[in-house]
């Protein structure tokens, strides 16, 4: 079973419980995110989720390099250049199966820990998002990349990119800035730095354990396993800490034209702020516009209501002409030189927005059911 993108196995602990242990499988492509993935692991975590003998659930990622660079697009592409403006049932399913995955983790009963570990972008950071103990190493490099590619942070990005600190979420959604574990602490995307070094140590902490199967009690345990390993690590400096009042200065108001004005007009001599505005330079505008326009509407959504929005936003995408173009332009020709339609922000009509939102078809059952 090792050529399983996903293997399952399970941590006896000292009580006689166990822990159920997910470990993506899929190095050769940074274990991105693929409906094969999608589709072993939602049942697992149901099954893990009833059984009183389970207490908790690790995910992890096979290899050095990465926990999920994000999701896997390439048979995607494919449906979109077949598909067009037309109906695509892939899409529906990629996306309404990722997004009920992303809500289960979200609204996992018990202690969940996440180990992201190295590259975690765009789909990656839908499954660590909703783990309720979050750990990031010093080699995590984290990113909402999707401007680049002309979609969106989508996988419940609108809702979580709102809910941190000012308006780095819209930073974060509008620049695809590079983010470590310092910046994912501060935006509340992470919970702890443990050094990759020490995940042994966390792996026979859990087993040597006695676990009570009382979800609360369990929770505040494993984040005393946690805080333990990661004691007296020297965090790195957070960028997005440093450059918060800068980032709430670019992103202020309500009109995206002022915000890309201001991002157009940046000389700074900070690398990485510098990088930003230009990826955003580069990036999609309908990319843009459409990221805009979501972190307006979801500010008091629950999490449900934004996985059923973002359902219609990517099918939107995925009937538009960018997003195949970006996965062109960065996954398969590689020239890294997307022609964007429209070509600029002031291009972009409520009508084009719109057209992104509205509903296609019925909605995704698995989304159709969340509460």
């Amino acid at each position: 079973m090792t050529d399983s993108v996903v293997l399952f196995d399970e941590i006896k602990t000292a009580g006689g419980q166990r822990f159920g242990v997910a470990t993506l499988n899929a190095p050769a492509s940074l274990n991105s995110l693929s409906v094969a993935m999608v589709r072993l692991l939602t049942p697992k975590l149901r099954e893990w989720a009833a059984d009183a003998d389970i207490v908790g659930v690790v995910m992890q990622a096979a290899g050095e390099k990465a926990f999920c660079a994000g999701g896997d697009l390439r048979q995607l592409y494919q449906t979109l250049l077949d598909c067009g403006p037309e109906r695509n049932e892939y899409a529906e399913r990629f996306f309404g199966e990722e997004y009920e995955l992303d809500d289960l983790i979200h609204n996992f009963p018990k202690p969940f820990l996440c180990w992201g570990h190295g590259i975690v972008m765009g789909g990656g950071i839908g499954l660590i998002a909703g783990a309720s103990h979050r750990v990031v190493t010093l080699q995590s490099r984290l990113a909402m990349p999707e401007i680049n590619i002309g979609l969106y942070p989508d996988v419940g990005g609108s809702w979580f990119l709102r809910r941190m600190p000012g308006r780095v979420g819209l930073f974060l959604a509008l620049t695809a800035a590079n983010f470590n574990a310092s910046d994912a602490m501060f935006c509340g995307l992470a919970d702890v730095l443990v050094p990759q070094e020490k995940k042994p140590q966390v792996l026979d902490a859990i087993a040597s354990t006695q676990w009570t199967g009382d979800a609360k009690s369990d929770r505040a345990q494993l984040s005393r396993i946690l805080a333990k390993a990661g004691e007296g690590t020297e965090a790195p400096p957070s960028k997005v800490r440093e450059h918060f009042d800068a980032i709430n200065a670019l992103m202020a108001g309500d009109d995206l034209l002022d915000i890309a004005k201001r991002l157009r007009a940046l000389e700074s001599d900070d690398a990485w702020l510098q990088t930003a505005a230009k990826t955003f330079v580069k990036g999609a505008p309908s990319s843009a516009a459409l990221s805009f326009e979501l972190w307006q509407r979801v500010h008091r959504m629950s999490l449900a209501e934004v996985f059923r929005l973002e359902y219609w936003a990517s099918l939107g995408f995925c009937a538009h002409k960018d997003f195949a173009e970006g996965i062109r332009a960065v996954l398969v020709d590689k020239d890294r030189n997307p022609k964007w339609n429209p070509a600029t922000i002031e291009e972009i009509t409520p009508a084009f927005i719109a057209d992104h939102l509205r509903e296609r078809g019925a909605m995704a059952p698995e989304l159709a059911a969340l509460v």
